[in-house]
């Protein structure tokens, strides 16, 4: 992760992390560590995957002891397998067993959406078709998750709600029309953002076109509405499938040709990658 992002994004909410894992103190380890007493840990892969998250997982500890020392064997985005020896962390034993819960949170949670964001992104391969990520994050982890979207081979879509103007069925309802909404936004944002469309049926893919939207989001419609919609558009705005895609799923549009397709499931469903530290000894 850019040290910069590191610093002014990601450090406040490890701190935090940090802070709902130790209220007041860590009473097991403060029982059997009376002093400083410098370690050794050993990070273990426990079952194949993307590796993503090591930077993350390297500040947890040094934000608890700056001087602590991770060495890593693999890097973000390499396939690791189980039983692989994926890097050693030294220093104060205490900073190892106190951090050690949140800094595998942070890598698992990571790795495992690298991971299936990788198995979906294989099968869109050589179709011209990019795979993006939602705002469907866990709360205080989309810096992270969206970071893993692409080291998973995805590519993210809108980080918040200041990136982009992405006119949904609630806002089309709420200005009276697609033509009006669009219109609206046009008039509101600023010209460099773009301006995307959720349609759930032909009549608004043509309302959307017709009202000059860049991207046209087709909406959780079948393959024979998509395809129509797809040629409708006829190329006057990208185009960009949704709806429940996941791994299981999405053969069925790789053939659609359209621009982008989304997928909520690459982090609200991604299973995490198991990985443990062991071996922790005096050195």
């Amino acid at each position: 992760m850019n040290k910069i992002t590191m610093t002014l994004q990601a450090d406040q909410l490890i701190r935090e992390a940090l802070r709902e894992d130790i209220s007041s103190e860590d009473v097991t380890t403060n029982s059997v560590m009376k002093e400083a007493v410098k370690g050794e840990v050993d990070l273990i892969c426990k079952q194949d995957g993307i590796i993503a998250g090591l930077d993350v997982f390297r500040r947890v500890f040094q934000l608890l002891d700056e001087k602590t020392e991770a060495e890593f064997y693999c890097a973000d985005g390499d396939e690791v397998k189980k039983g692989q020896l994926m890097g050693k962390v030294t220093g104060d034993i205490r900073v190892l067993l106190s951090g050690e819960r949140v800094a595998l949170n942070y890598l698992q949670r990571m790795s495992g959406i690298a991971s299936y964001t990788h198995s979906v992104a294989e099968l869109l391969k050589g179709s011209g078709t990019k795979l993006l990520d939602t705002r469907k994050t866990t709360p205080n982890m989309r810096i992270f998750e969206k970071y893993a979207v692409r080291v998973g081979g995805g590519y993210n879509h809108r980080y918040n709600l200041s990136d982009g103007v992405l006119l949904k069925d609630n806002h089309i309802g709420a200005a009276g029309s697609v033509a009006r909404a669009v219109k609206l936004a046009k008039e509101y944002a600023p010209f460099v953002r773009k301006i995307e469309v959720e349609a759930e049926n032909l009549d608004m893919v043509k309302e959307a076109v017709e009202a000059g939207a860049d991207i046209i989001m087709l909406d959780n419609m079948s393959s024979e509405e998509m395809k129509e919609a797809i040629r409708v558009i006829g190329g006057r705005a990208e185009t960009e499938c949704s709806g429940n895609v996941t791994k299981e799923n999405i053969g069925r549009l790789v053939s659609l040709g359209v621009d982008y397709i989304s997928s909520g499931a690459l982090t609200h469903s991604a299973p995490i990658l198991d990985i443990s530290l062991k071996n922790l000894h005096a050195v």
